[in-house]
């Protein structure tokens, strides 16, 4: 059965440090389709960020390249299994070298923080409890 994928492309001002930023959070490199100006982050079986370098990003686009340390480009929301996992991604991407963003989101069924990666990309990680949601 097909299961459809998201590709998160993402400019980034340091790709070796970057790589080891989203290392450090326990995702992958995979090889092979990384190279000196592009790295695939595995982080499920159907979601992949490809951190490019800033001229390797310009060239599929036109558009200015945002600076996501001041301009708001995205929001990335990945689900989490518990709000345990939501504060053990969120503290090991503080811990890497990323920053909190925003405050804590906590409406009992629904838990939520974020941080932003070395190049300002905001994160949002979520719990949500299956029992409300089947409701």
């Amino acid at each position: 059965m097909y299961q459809q994928m998201i590709f998160v492309n993402l400019p980034v001002n340091d790709l070796d440090t970057s790589k080891k930023f989203f290392t450090e959070l326990g995702y992958t490199i995979n090889p092979q389709f990384s190279d000196e100006k592009a790295a695939s982050v595995v982080i499920s079986d159907t979601i992949v960020a490809m951190l490019l370098t800033k001229p390797f990003y310009a060239t599929f686009t036109k558009k200015r390249i945002a600076d996501a340390t001041s301009t708001s480009e995205v929001l990335i929301a990945l689900s989490a299994e518990s709000r345990e996992k939501v504060d053990e991604l969120v503290d090991k991407a503080i811990a890497a070298g990323g920053s909190a963003s925003g405050e804590t989101q906590d409406h009992g069924f629904m838990y939520g923080r974020s941080f932003d990666d070395l190049d300002g990309h905001t994160w949002e990680v979520i719990w949500m409890d299956p029992a409300a949601i089947e409701s």
